[in-house]
């Protein structure tokens, strides 16, 4: 795991852009303590910060194929480094290092640029060619490890981080109107853009060849979720089971401490017992909750499973004195804008397993979204699928609308007045009716579904300057949902769409970034791209929306995890939201007054006020108030990051 940067150029480079690579691998420090290295020549130069997790002594980077013509810096582990070791060693190549990386620059000597074809796990990595005067720059599949780049005038800039292209002082910090609108709607910028004009993400599957001679630069998308072949003969539950005992052997390679984090969820669950069998010491489960132990505490439920599976457990408790004061270093090292309060659970664990001295710990992120963990993506399905019937064929759709309820007898005035306002069910019905009619013809149901989303459609216009809105006239923020006709699978649709957003902008990102914080390498066995062919492969032969949360998941663990696991109802991280909303505004709330949000003409200076009180709706789940609050901590410490060449932490 580490840190990667670089610049290339279609002129010889001077001395300015070697300080600028120097500053943004400085900036990279958090993601590689152990060591650093660099490799220039006239148009190109890649940095590295090295975190050890593989081969401690011999891996340090830049890593060379055997006559030194090719150059490689690579963040991420390829799981399965050892196979492919083998493979290559059988074709005559060989090795200077035990380095999982060093498969990279051999496969390329075999494939070119399809050696991404046979890695699995997760990276970003840069290779220069000295032959063909080029830079290959690729990032794993489904975008676990972030790259980000930056074109400028026959130059192009990389980093895995926003901060080390800040860093350079050649990336000037001036915000996208149409990017932070989408902040507004989805609480985090969607891949591939990011908050500024200029910086965009390679986005996942994807990678960027660079060519000097002439210049040119070319991407393509080497890998689609919804091109995994169909799997008719295969028996579902079998299928996942064994490529879940596979994945969880691959995972767990390290010559350094193992730990997960462990809720009392059924992913993390399913992830611990999982490793526990497949790696080779003891490994370490961290868990958080909150001061009085409240019934959404689940550290009781972690500690059950950690005993039962022999693991030493380590716990952390939240205060709510931590939420505040970390709330401005929680922006920080996130990198990217994203208004999630339990991000905090995030961070502190991954503190708590650096201080343990663990340094590679196991997530369950992605069971939800693979498998129908969350009601409104299986509601989404649904819909869509009633959306394009009525599109098609009225009376035949219309059916499927009606969903009267009965009129509730001898129950409370409330539950009564309840059903009278929405006419037993017809309003809604009707409402959902007329919808559909006049949707666009190839828009899907998905992020419409989210109070949010739709508060943020009806209510953002009025909250920007009139000259921010001005920037915002020909989008469409419904686009990333926006999918053209036929819908073949529905199923597979929705299942990338949700992978896509909010998976990964909002949970991998954030994995990613407050793990590498404390300097710890985050795995999610769960979102390996080969289980993800598989689940997908088999969908395509036979829906499972229908079945309820998690169905084929659960009935793959069966015998795995004991029945007091299976059994447990869903909880999910739900720390105590609205207090840690309220004093967060307390403390921080006046910061939006005449704010950089202000300032920089994307609020107005009412409506930012309005904000600085922390209004939360009663049907918000993340109130427009706490989404403005982030983002202004953002514009705030990110602004001064890039403006102040020397500050190199916090």
């Amino acid at each position: 795991m580490c840190g990667i940067s670089g610049i290339i150029s279609n002129e010889p480079l001077c001395e300015s852009d070697r300080q600028a690579l120097g500053g943004m691998n400085d900036a990279l420090l958090h993601r590689g303590p152990d060591g650093k290295g660099q490799f220039m020549v006239s148009h190109a130069a890649i940095a590295m910060r090295r975190l050890s997790i593989i081969d401690l002594a011999g891996g340090a980077q830049p890593i060379f194929n055997e006559d030194k013509t090719l150059a490689l810096v690579a963040n991420g582990e390829i799981y399965n480094f050892v196979e492919l070791r083998k493979q290559l060693e059988s074709r005559g190549h060989r090795f200077s290092s035990g380095s999982d990386c060093e498969t990279i620059v051999h496969l390329y000597e075999e494939y070119g640029v399809d050696c991404v074809q046979h890695l699995r796990g997760m990276f970003a990595f840069a290779l220069w060619d000295e032959r063909k005067r080029s830079l290959l720059i690729a990032r794993d599949r489904m975008g676990e490890k972030p790259l980000y780049l930056y074109q400028d005038q026959g130059r192009l800039i990389f980093a895995s981080e926003m901060k080390a292209l800040l860093r350079s002082g050649i990336v000037p910090f001036e915000l996208d109107p149409e990017a932070i609108n989408l902040y507004f709607h989805y609480q985090y910028v969607p891949e591939p853009k990011t908050p500024l004009k200029g910086v965009r993400k390679l986005d996942a599957a994807h990678l960027l060849i660079v060519r000097i001679e002439p210049w040119d630069i070319s991407e393509r998308c080497y890998w689609r979720l919804e091109d995994a072949p169909l799997i008719e003969s295969a028996n579902p539950v079998e299928a996942i089971r064994e490529e879940l005992d596979t994945v969880s052997q691959l995972v767990v390679r390290s010559d350094v401490p193992v730990g997960v984090a462990l809720s009392g969820g059924l992913d993390s669950s399913a992830v611990a017992a999982l490793a526990a069998r497949s790696y080779p010491g003891t490994m370490h489960a961290f868990s958080v909750g909150y001061p009085g132990r409240p019934l959404n505490d689940e550290r009781s439920d972690a500690k059950a499973l950690a005993d039962h599976l022999e693991m030493p457990f380590h716990e952390v408790e939240i205060s709510d004195e931590d939420v505040v004061g970390s709330f401005p270093e929680l922006n920080f090292w996130r990198d990217d804008p994203i208004a999630d309060i339990a991000g905090q659970g995030y961070f502190a664990v991954m503190k708590a397993a650096r201080e343990e001295g663990v340094p590679v710990m196991l997530q369950g992120q992605g069971g939800d979204e693979l498998f129908w963990g969350y009601q409104w993506v299986r509601d989404a399905v649904v819909r869509t699928r009633r959306r394009a019937t009525l599109q098609q064929n009225w009376w035949r759709a219309l059916p499927s609308y009606v969903d009267f309820k009965p009129f509730p007898g001898g129950i409370s005035r409330g539950e009564v007045s309840g059903w009278l306002r929405g006419a037993g069910g017809l309003r809604s019905a009707v409402s959902q009716l007329h919808n559909d009619a006049f949707a666009p013809e190839d828009q899907i149901v998905f992020y419409d579904l989210v109070s949010d989303f739709r508060c943020a459609v009806r209510e953002t216009s009025a909250l920007y300057a009139s000259t921010f809105v001005e920037h915002l006239r020909e989008q469409n923020v419904a686009e990333l949902f926006t999918i053209p006709r036929p819908w073949q699978n529905v199923d597979v649709s929705i299942t990338r769409l949700i992978c896509d957003t909010f998976l990964r902008e909002n949970g991998i990102t954030q994995g990613d970034r407050l793990s590498m914080a404390s300097s710890i390498e985050l795995r999610l066995p769960l979102i390996d791209y080969r289980l993800i062919e598989i689940v997908v492969g088999l969908r395509k032969a036979e829906s499972d929306s229908d079945r309820g949360p998690k169905a084929w998941f659960r009935e793959a663990l069966a015998e795995l995890l004991p029945d007091w696991v299976m059994q447990r109802p869903k909880r999910g991280f739900s720390p105590p939201v609205a207090r840690w909303h309220r004093d967060l505004f307390a403390a921080h709330g006046s910061a939006l007054e005449d704010g950089l949000l202000v300032q920089c003409g994307v609020l107005q200076p009412e409506t930012a006020s309005a904000l600085s009180k922390g209004p939360y709706p009663p049907d918000a789940i993340t109130p427009m108030s706490f989404k403005a609050l982030v983002l202004e901590h953002w514009c705030r410490q990110f602004s001064s990051f890039a403006d102040d060449k020397d500050h190199q932490t916090l």
